[in-house]
């Protein structure tokens, strides 16, 4: 089993910043992509940004140049530090990941996670 816990949400007014974080535990092997989607009410659920294990990068055009995504293998932790935060960024954001779970000396699977979510309201 594995849990993918966020972290990091909250109440911000416009221009302000935000860090989430999101933690994976449980049987890790090894963690590909790792990312942060987001679900406004009455939208669709939508990628954010995403980051391989090699560590290249993945944006929505709407954040391009105001949020960063990173990680921490050792740590299987995925970041997203949001700045000049705008009224439609509020959303419950959501963790993602594909993580390699080891069956066996020989054999791997691999299983795509989702956290709880987070809430992010920016607002004045």
């Amino acid at each position: 089993q594995v849990q993918l816990v966020e972290s990091g949400g909250g109440l911000v007014q416009p221009g302000g910043s935000l860090r989430l974080s999101c933690a994976a535990s449980g049987s890790i092997f090894s963690i590909n992509t790792m990312g942060w989607y987001r679900q406004a009410p009455g939208q669709q659920r939508e990628l954010v940004a995403d980051i391989t294990s090699g560590g290249r990068t993945n944006y929505v055009d709407s954040v391009k140049g105001r949020f960063t995504i990173s990680r921490d293998n050792a740590k299987n932790t995925v970041y997203l530090q949001m700045n000049s935060l705008k009224p439609e960024d509020t959303a419950v954001y959501y963790c993602n990941a594909d993580v390699v779970t080891e069956l066996s000396s020989i054999v791997r699977s691999v299983r795509n996670y989702w956290g709880q979510g987070t809430q992010v309201t920016v607002s004045s």
